[in-house]
């Protein structure tokens, strides 16, 4: 059993556009606070003996200016790495998927011996994401992928019960647990496209479409 409800509950998700570097880009953040103290947890997300127990197999040279491979998935350049000091820690890689780039940067903070928030950011130009897509899934199209992350990382950290190692995740994805973690998910994505300035019910229609992609469900059924 994994508590679906908690851990949906547990996570902050949030979309925001700006200019970077020039280009308008899409920001989407995913933040959750962890049971363990920062170094466990900055240990947990970069060690390459750990990712593949709550994530996926990486390989590749995990250090400043090096790069990574996530098997089947996504692959790039560590771009910063500032481990775990006055209570802070950071890294920044590229995320290069599909022939795209995009950029993913994960910020640990201390707050407590034994607690850490957790804060992903994933930024895409907004040329680079095909209109359609965007209108199809919104920011659920990623944003659910890195729910399922955090979901794993939760699981690893004892931050919810129950256990679902990554080689489970497809087959659970469509159990009647899986069903609803992707269902809270894809809302949880579509609430904060409103609350970044999206129609209701283009959204609605984006969360329903990323929960069929997810799961191979048709919402209703």
């Amino acid at each position: 059993m994994v508590d679906v409800t908690k851990q949906i509950a547990a996570v902050t998700r949030a979309l925001r556009t700006e200019e970077r570097d020039g280009a308008e880009t899409r920001i989407q953040t995913l933040v959750q606070e962890y049971p363990a103290g920062i170094d466990e947890v900055w240990d947990a997300a970069t060690s390459a003996e750990r990712i593949p127990r709550w994530f996926l197999p990486i390989s590749g040279d995990l250090r400043l200016g090096g790069r990574y491979q996530l098997t089947g998935n996504a692959g790039g350049e560590i771009l910063a790495c500032a481990p775990p000091a006055d209570g802070a820690a950071e890294y920044r890689v590229s995320w290069e998927f599909g022939g795209g780039t995009s950029w993913v940067t994960v910020r640990l903070a201390a707050e407590g011996p034994d607690r850490t928030r957790f804060e992903l950011e994933h930024a895409a130009r907004v040329a680079d994401v095909p209109a359609e897509m965007w209108e199809t899934f919104g920011p659920g199209a990623t944003g659910v992928g890195w729910d399922g992350g955090l979901l794993g990382l939760s699981l690893h950290l004892g931050a919810v019960a129950g256990a679902l190692s990554p080689e489970e995740a497809e087959a659970w994805a469509v159990t009647e647990e899986g069903l609803a973690f992707y269902r809270g998910a894809a809302d949880g994505w579509g609430a904060a496209h409103v609350a970044a300035g999206g129609d209701a019910d283009a959204a609605a229609r984006a969360a329903d479409a990323t929960f069929g992609f997810y799961t191979g469900q048709t919402p209703g059924t």
